[in-house]
């Protein structure tokens, strides 16, 4: 049976007239997410009423690989350094479980 994915989602709230200029640092960094193990997969979405506001959608194997693979290493401070000039406060993290659509 496979382990359950956990989903990593982020609150972004960007410095407003930088939103540009966000996306574009995010396409940058990008590879540096996804090369990370147990990373599954990323999405990054903009806001339609306040376009200012990102969410950052992460798959990953764990909670573990996410902290000790990529928050504990040097490629968080290369992701932070390309994304992070663009933040209006540090975005909210949280972790997340899917709910299963069907009782076991």
């Amino acid at each position: 049976m496979l382990q359950a994915m956990i989903l990593e989602v982020a609150l972004i709230d960007v410095v407003p007239g930088q939103e540009d200029q966000f996306a574009a640092a995010y396409r940058t960094a990008r590879p540096v997410l996804t090369g990370t193990e147990g990373c599954r997969s990323v999405r990054m979405t903009r806001g339609v009423e306040s376009p200012s506001r990102f969410v950052l959608l992460v798959e990953w194997d764990s909670v573990e690989a996410h902290l000790k693979n990529f928050r504990d290493t040097e490629r968080f401070v290369e992701w932070r350094a390309l994304i992070g000039p663009h933040f209006a406060n540090p975005p909210l993290v949280e972790h997340f479980l899917d709910v299963p659509a069907e009782q076991s």
